[in-house]
């Protein structure tokens, strides 16, 4: 188990294995019937006994303690059930109070909260509750993602419908799709115990909050060197300023689709990308990231319109050209499908992360450190995504939304946490 930290009032504590049964995942949704319909029932109480905790803060500006066990228990609940949903963990979750499971929630016991923020709760969770859909982690109040690509479902959905078919054949879940679903039921957590006034901090978006989500070895990585500052007047016509940048993508991308079919073919006879042309595409996915950056919040100043390597905050770095099995080139586009399925998820995430920041930027002058991460996270992933489509690399991408490597997350305990941080701040 890891570590309990005092300014992590929930924390997510994973200690599962990645294996998985086959047959349970085959029928999972079937066998989490009874779950559902005590999810059901117990989320009817479990509305109820908000609303009194709700007068109970008001009055007292601190929870009983028999209350805040029992919405901790409906916490702990959905986290359970939402980790068997999401594939993040093997065995049935039970229907009561079980005291192991390879994903559960710690809280803290009840605190004194302020007044001013209870009377507005259900208010200020709106953007926490918007960026738990996006992430996909489910379980606020009856209201749960769905098993599509992507939309409602977002990233934690997305990762539970392609692990589906990995447990399946391989009878375990790989740990990036595990820890992007881990991600979503973490910050679902922290929302939901928001909202139930089980604590007063607000969640916060942090990949980094969720322990060690390490990024393997990948040729393709993301560099952040971005501070928070965003001056208002830049916020605020954000939008405005990147109309250049959008027609110049726009015609960049008219020249780069026959150029990575010239790629593909050249692959295909050499088993590699001759320079000229890989320089070229993995400037047009640099570039890429820089502009969507600066898009999304996740970086501060203008950036160059070439793609240069090191000429802005938020960038990628590329591998040199390499040899790759012709048989990954000839079917490259096929296997990137569940990539570009959850680079699309990605995106979705990416929009709200852009949108919260821009308000909380134009409100503070700052962009919220969890949301830039996040966002950088998100932009990596994408990143890898392309540059495996162009050739610039045979490394699949890697689902988690880690941003730092294994070498520098090696220092944190082997079970994983998730919980709020020192520094309130939005989303």
């Amino acid at each position: 188990m890891s570590e309990v930290r005092a300014d992590r009032p929930v924390r997510l504590v994973v200690t599962d294995d990645l294996v998985r049964s086959r047959w349970t995942v085959a029928f999972r949704l079937i066998l989490a019937i009874p779950v559902l319909v005590v999810y059901a029932l117990w989320t009817l109480a479990a509305i109820v006994a908000a609303v009194v905790a709700w007068l109970v803060v008001l009055a007292r500006g601190r929870l009983g303690a028999r209350l805040h066990d029992f919405l901790a228990s409906y916490v702990g609940f959905t986290v359970r059930m939402n980790a068997y949903l999401h594939l993040a963990a093997d065995p049935w979750p039970g229907l009561g109070t079980v005291l192991s499971y390879p994903v559960v929630v710690e809280i803290d016991p009840p605190t004194r909260q302020r007044r001013w923020t209870a009377a507005l709760r259900l208010f200020l969770a709106l953007p926490a509750l918007l960026l738990a859909a996006a992430s996909g982690g489910g379980g606020n109040f009856g209201w749960r993602s769905g098993w599509g690509l992507s939309g409602s479902g977002g990233t934690g959905a997305t990762a539970a419908f392609f692990g589906w078919f990995a447990c399946l054949a391989q009878g375990r879940m790989p740990r990036g799709l595990r820890d992007l679903a881990v991600y979503g039921i973490g910050y679902s957590a922290q929302t939901l115990a928001y909202l139930l006034l089980l604590t007063d901090r607000y969640p916060n978006a942090d990949p980094a909050l969720a322990g060690p989500i390490a990024l393997p070895g990948h040729p393709v990585r993301l560099e952040l060197r971005d501070d928070l500052a965003r001056p208002r007047l830049l916020v605020l016509f954000r939008l405005l300023l990147a109309l250049p940048h959008l027609v110049w993508i726009t015609l960049w991308t008219v020249a780069a689709a026959p150029v990575a079919v010239a790629s593909w073919l050249t692959a295909l006879v050499r088993g590699s990308l001759p320079q000229a042309l890989h320089r070229f595409l993995a400037a047009y996915v640099r570039y890429s990231l820089h502009l969507g950056a600066f898009v999304l919040m996740v970086g501060g100043p203008f950036p160059g319109f070439v793609g240069a390597a090191g000429s802005y905050p938020v960038d990628v770095t590329m591998p040199q050209p390499e040899r790759q099995g012709r048989g990954t080139i000839v079917s490259r586009i096929v296997l990137a499908v569940p990539a570009l399925a959850l680079a699309g998820a990605y995106s979705g995430l990416s929009f709200v992360v852009a949108l919260l920041g821009w308000f909380s930027a134009l409100a503070r002058g700052r962009m919220p450190q969890g949301l830039q991460r996040l966002g950088a996270a998100s932009l990596r992933y994408q990143a890898q995504t392309w540059a495996y489509v162009l050739l610039l690399t045979g490394r699949y991408p890697y689902a988690a939304p880690a941003l730092e490597d294994e070498t520098s997350a090696a220092s944190v305990p082997a079970a994983s946490t998730v919980g709020g941080a020192p520094e309130p701040e939005a989303a």
